[in-house]
């Protein structure tokens, strides 16, 4: 087995050129990476002051991202809530309305209360004396026979010969309201109530109550519009 032989071996003259030879390509090599280095500075060619310089710059850029990162989260929520405010107050304003048109006869409802049945002559200030009772018992909404009382409406006339917006009631007719089948049936049947003062004073009548898990009330016919009044906003 020959072996290996070094550059001197070789004889001076061959070694010098496989050194010069290698010494060219290393300085090839050299002059490129620093011509590229040249091309591109870096970091490295910073002074400490550019250096420092740079570092504020940069956290002042994040400190800056940061505020607008908080503030487009504070208007996020903002506009979440102002969607979930508008929601809201659009549904409690649809449940007012409701209310408020129940309560002034607009519409018909059907709710829990009571029928009141009446059998017998009793004058129309007996029939108003028995429809204010259910008022200050709490009654919702109170309809005589199919006629809607709201405000102007009244049931007038002498015993036996009842009316209401002029639609005749005779002797037998009901009343009913919406309300607290409870309490109103306590109130109007409590001793020395109405009814029992009624009984007293049209002794040929009999008014009788009947607590319902259901009753119909219907709407009024009445125009609700004011004659002179106007709402102001």
């Amino acid at each position: 087995m020959t072996a290996p032989r070094n550059l001197l071996s070789l004889g001076p003259r061959r070694a010098n050129l496989a050194i010069a030879a290698v010494a060219l390509i290393l300085g090839i090599l050299v002059v490129g990476q620093l011509r590229g280095q040249s091309n591109v500075p870096g970091l490295s060619a910073l002074s400490a002051q550019e250096l420092t310089l740079l570092i504020a710059n940069l956290n002042d850029h994040n400190d800056q991202l940061r505020d607008e990162v908080a503030t487009l989260d504070q208007q996020a929520a903002a506009l979440q809530a102002a969607t979930a405010n508008g929601q809201t107050t659009v549904g409690s304003l649809q449940s007012d309305l409701a209310r408020i048109k129940a309560w002034s006869g607009a519409i018909g409802i059907t709710g829990p209360g009571i029928v009141i049945s009446i059998r017998g002559p009793i004058a129309g200030d007996g029939i108003e004396d028995l429809l204010n009772e259910l008022g200050n018992a709490g009654a919702e909404a109170v309809a005589v026979a199919d006629v809607r009382i709201v405000p102007g409406v009244v049931v007038a006339g002498a015993a036996g010969d009842l009316s209401v917006e002029n639609t005749a009631l005779g002797d037998v007719f009901e009343i009913r309201a919406i309300g607290s089948p409870e309490i109103l049936l306590g109130t109007l049947t409590r001793a020395g109530g109405i009814v029992s003062q009624l009984g007293v004073a049209y002794p040929d009548a009999r008014i009788s109550v009947s607590p319902l898990d259901s009753v119909a009330i219907p709407a009024t016919d009445r125009n609700l519009i004011s004659s002179h009044g106007r709402p102001r906003l």
